[in-house]
């Protein structure tokens, strides 16, 4: 089953209405984040889309993510509750929950504005070349799967 695309303006909006209907006060349905970190760690995949702020990895390990994790994280087939994350992805700092959820906001737009022509064969820093169905799937499905884990 496809998944609906976050380059479709309307699916964009939706998830964005669902991210304005978060709070800090949205408690986890499952782990340890709060929505502030929540908000943060979803932008860590597109801080690594768009910005040069995280190392990439080294040739063994990208092996190894194209070779195990890959598959996981573009296919549609949903996360399941609790799995462990990258460490890139913890975030065990203090963040503005308006700042996170600006920033988050934002990058959804730039994906959907930017649109899937532009993501076709796009390579990713982790998993090497990935198709505009596979960058989809890896944006909207965490993004779904984070916005369900705080009930909006």
């Amino acid at each position: 089953m496809a998944l609906p695309s976050i380059f479709n303006e309307n699916v964009c909006n939706e998830i964005i209405d669902r991210i304005n209907n978060l709070s800090t006060e949205n408690k986890p349905l499952w782990g340890s984040m709060n929505s502030t970190q929540m908000l943060a760690h979803c932008n860590v995949s597109y801080e690594m889309t768009y910005e040069d702020i995280h190392p990439k990895p080294n040739p063994v390990l990208r092996f190894i993510l194209k070779t195990f994790i890959k598959n996981k994280v573009v296919s549609a087939k949903p996360y399941k509750r609790s799995e462990r994350t990258a460490p890139q992805f913890m975030i065990n700092n203090t963040r503005s929950f308006e700042k996170e959820k600006d920033r988050l906001i934002n990058y959804i737009k730039k994906t959907q504005q930017l649109g899937e022509s532009e993501f076709h064969l796009k390579e990713n820093v982790s998993f090497g070349i990935l198709t505009s169905t596979e960058w989809n799937n890896m944006f909207y499905k965490h993004l779904d799967h984070h916005l369900k884990q705080f009930n909006v």
